[in-house]
């Protein structure tokens, strides 16, 4: 499979406005796959992805002046920071899992970096 100059050029500046498009893929599956029974250690590295993610999307949106991404996504680095880690309930994480894993969907499609301001 090939692809043209224009499909190409395409998928760089779909990366160029949304540079967190990715990394909020990869949190809102490994949290939607947290849902499965794993050993604890899945459960570590989840906490240290999703709260590197969401630190990184949080500061994305405080340079785009974007503040309520960057609240919600600070919070979320709190609650998933492997440093001092929130214990809960498998049932009390399930639905905070599924909602985080939400977020995350949304906020790739929508926030984006401002067009630059022509002079």
């Amino acid at each position: 499979m090939t692809y043209s100059d224009k499909e190409i050029e395409m998928n760089e500046d779909l990366l160029e406005k949304r540079p967190h498009l990715i990394p909020a893929i990869i949190a809102a599956a490994m949290l939607l796959l947290a849902l499965a029974p794993w050993p604890y250690g899945y459960y570590q590295l989840l906490r240290f992805v999703v709260c590197g993610v969401s630190v990184y999307i949080a500061s994305m949106a405080y340079q785009w002046q974007r503040f309520w991404a960057t609240y919600l996504f600070g919070f979320i680095a709190l609650l998933f920071n492997p440093l001092i880690p929130i214990h809960l309930t498998r049932e009390i994480w399930q639905p905070i899992d599924v909602i985080c894993a939400l977020l995350f969907v949304i906020v790739a499609m929508l926030l984006q970096k401002p067009a630059e301001e022509k002079k």
